[in-house]
């Protein structure tokens, strides 16, 4: 297997992994105008890309999955429930399901808290074994905090989701799987974020403040200090649900 992990714009963190063997890749979590180095390091490890996905429908950033889906002629993936709320056609997923990328597989876990559409991608490397090897776990959950839980405007109800997503799909996982998150500190996505790019379960578990919390502690707290709202919030979401960027109308 290959990985590469890409900090962009807004503390954001991608990623581009695959089987070098068999000549496939998968790009997640593409920020607009990263899209020539995505297909320059793709081209560096002998792969193509062939799936593309985006986490959830980003709110702080422009997506550039879909221009890099259509660069590579590959798919482009959310969530299912985005059906019908999207403006284009893509590739939806559901929980469960598994995607083929040569020896490397993806199974796809809805994670549901930060926004009803989160995905976490959980990944194996068959040449290696059948136990996963590391998730990328979007907006769900950081280096030593978790997503904000404010974006689809209720907070009380999606932080409820969120706690039950970590401690029922996440925080089950082994405890030595490394967690790739969504973004570091700087980003407006959570609140105390870690400027480490990288953990395990197990040291999130003992470490981050909120995987200890009883659900009503971990809901009160975690909508008791939500940060400001990213800037434009409402336009980099319409835009990314048109499946392509367009410039504000104060631009």
């Amino acid at each position: 297997m290959f990985f590469r992990q890409r900090p962009a714009t807004n503390a954001t963190l991608s990623y581009l992994f695959g089987c070098a063997g068999l000549q496939k890749a998968v790009a997640v979590d593409v920020v607009a105008g990263d899209e020539d180095w995505f297909i320059e390091e793709a081209s560096k490890a002998d792969a193509r890309i062939v799936h593309v996905i985006d986490t959830h429908v980003h709110a702080d950033h422009y997506s550039g999955g879909p221009e890099l889906a259509r660069r590579a002629g590959a798919a482009y993936h959310l969530h299912e429930s985005n059906l019908g709320r999207a403006g284009f056609s893509f590739a939806p997923l559901r929980d469960g399901q598994r995607l083929e990328v040569g020896n490397v597989v993806v199974d796809v876990l809805h994670t549901p808290g930060h926004t009803p559409d989160s995905v976490c991608l959980l990944v194996r490397d068959l040449r290696r074994g059948e136990d996963p090897w590391f998730v990328i776990t979007g907006d769900t959950l950081f280096v030593g905090a978790v997503g904000r839980p404010d974006l689809a405007g209720r907070e009380q109800e999606m932080a409820t989701q969120l706690y039950d997503t970590l401690q029922n799909r996440l925080l089950s996982l082994p405890a030595d799987l490394e967690i790739y998150p969504g973004h570091q500190a700087g980003s407006a996505c959570g609140a105390g974020l870690s400027g480490k790019p990288a953990s395990t379960i197990g040291f999130e578990k003992r470490f981050n403040p909120m995987l200890s919390m009883t659900r009503e502690d971990f809901v009160t707290a975690l909508t008791a200090d939500i940060p400001p709202q990213p800037a434009d919030m409402a336009h980099i979401v319409e835009a990314n649900l048109r499946g392509g960027i367009a410039l504000p109308a104060n631009a």
